[in-house]
């Protein structure tokens, strides 16, 4: 047995940073806790990276520097979460206003109005709930809490006009996705707001207007998506068998104080956002003032926060470890020499270069499900790589950006599919992978990746 190790001469496959995030997504994709994946990855990568650059390290030195060397790696995780604190913030700030919507009838006044007008019209009913779901994310920030609210009482009506429901199930994934890149309100202010930050604090300075324009383009990729599903690869009948599901009573709906509560506080959200760009402030504010017009009453306001941390309290815990995941990859110099192994394979085509990182990219956020907690851990990896290559500012945001949006249609772990089965699945009619993941991984990855990857190009 070697008695030491001599690290100092690594090829690529055993970069710490490159090893890190290979073992960080394959924690995730077999479906271990995502939190503790990116702990332990993060982990790693600190002990790793500091032993690498020992010379003649035997096992007795090594066991009893490991404990100092996870202590350090960890200070520098918990020290870098500081990193996403506002978007953490504003995450459990909104999860508190969707908490809100969901105790009154606003949901139930939406779904009224979709089942008088569209509902005989089958291509209609189907671009509307995919607009519905991107109001979710900005005008209405209930993310996909509304889904379980609004898809079960339509189930009756989507039987009747046959609708293959893998069709729904891409037209509500549609809006959860498109709004938070393109959109700077709601889930897209934080989403944005992440891309300068994290870009910012990896050598590329961009304004969130910059960022706005740019990931315009990645409408284009999404709206493909969307036809091709609804046109092309769904749009043949298909027949489900008749359950009783819980209905609503539409009837006897009626405007409460609650509700103009709750839509007063819903309207300075939404101004405040525009006016400041400051989600946590808007959010914030928006909610004190549901409280102060009963929209949410005063003894039941613990109650409607603790709906909202259970909504979106694990989803802002995980953006604020990747956060602190992303500084140890940053210090662990692994980085550094992860740009000079690649560059160079890379310079022979910037086309593949791009393709390869959207590659990573959805890859990452399959596996942790969540394409928030992506982005800090690949603009500390990407960027050098694209400032290496000489890319423009607009091609390294589109990068970074579709990167991290790539792969939340289609992860079972994401936030998104979970909540659109559990709409389709109201009456035990729908399978999560089947019906949900396999079809907007298909139609959304797949243009996002191709017509991407194009873009990106057209962009350097």
């Amino acid at each position: 047995m070697c008695n030491y190790f001599d690290l100092r001469n690594v090829m690529l496959l055993t970069n710490p940073v490159f090893v890190g995030v290979v073992l960080m997504t394959l924690l995730c994709f077999f479906r271990f806790n995502v939190l503790l994946s990116v702990l332990l990855s993060g982990l790693f990568v600190g002990v790793w990276s500091k032993f690498m650059h020992m010379e003649h390290l035997s096992l007795v030195e090594f066991f009893t520097q490991l404990p100092q060397a996870m202590m350090d790696s960890m200070k520098v995780l918990i020290d870098g979460m500081q990193g996403n604190l506002q978007t953490a913030l504003s995450y459990i700030l909104l999860g508190a206003v969707a908490a809100a919507i969901s105790k009154t009838n606003l949901t139930a006044y939406l779904i009224k109005i979709v089942s008088h007008y569209i509902s005989h019209k089958k291509y209609l009913l189907i671009l509307s709930l995919a607009l519905i779901a991107c109001f979710s994310q900005n005008l209405v920030p209930i993310h996909v809490a509304f889904v379980p609210l609004l898809i079960p009482p339509l189930l009756k009506l989507f039987n009747k006009l046959k609708i293959d429901r893998r069709a729904i199930a891409c037209a509500l994934t549609f809006g959860l996705t498109t709004p938070y890149m393109v959109v700077p309100l709601g889930f897209g202010l934080i989403f944005q707001t992440l891309l300068v930050d994290n870009l910012n604090s990896n050598g590329v300075q961009i304004s969130l207007g910059e960022v706005s324009q740019t990931m315009a383009f990645a409408a284009i990729c999404m709206l493909v998506g969307l036809f091709l599903a609804v046109f092309v690869f769904y749009a043949k009948p298909r027949e489900y068998q008749e359950e009783q599901i819980a209905k609503m009573d539409f009837e006897n709906l009626k405007m409460s104080k609650k509700e103009w509560g709750v839509l007063a506080g819903l309207g300075l959200t939404l101004i405040l956002q525009i006016l400041t760009h400051n989600l946590p402030l808007s959010g914030l504010l928006g909610f004190v003032l549901m409280v102060i017009l009963g929209g949410v009453e005063y003894n039941k306001v613990n109650l409607v926060f603790d709906d909202g941390l259970k909504i979106m309290g694990y989803i802002a815990f995980v953006m604020l470890v990747a956060s602190g995941y992303g500084e140890v990859l940053k210090q662990s110099g692994g980085i550094a020499e992860l740009v000079k192994t690649s560059v160079p394979f890379m310079e022979q085509s910037h086309f593949l270069a791009i393709f390869i990182m959207l590659a990573i990219g959805l890859l990452i956020t399959i596996g942790i499900g969540s394409s928030f907690g992506t982005i800090p851990i690949i603009a500390a990896l990407f960027c050098p790589i694209c400032l290496e290559l000489g890319f423009s500012p607009a091609a390294i945001i589109f990068i970074i950006g579709v990167a991290g949006a790539l792969g939340d249609a289609g992860s079972p772990a994401s936030e998104t599919t979970l909540g659109v089965s559990v709409g389709l699945s109201a009456d035990k009619q729908g399978d999560h992978i089947k019906d949900t993941c396999i079809p907007t991984f298909v139609c959304f990855n797949g243009s996002l990746l191709i017509l991407g990857s194009i873009i990106a190009f057209c962009l350097l």
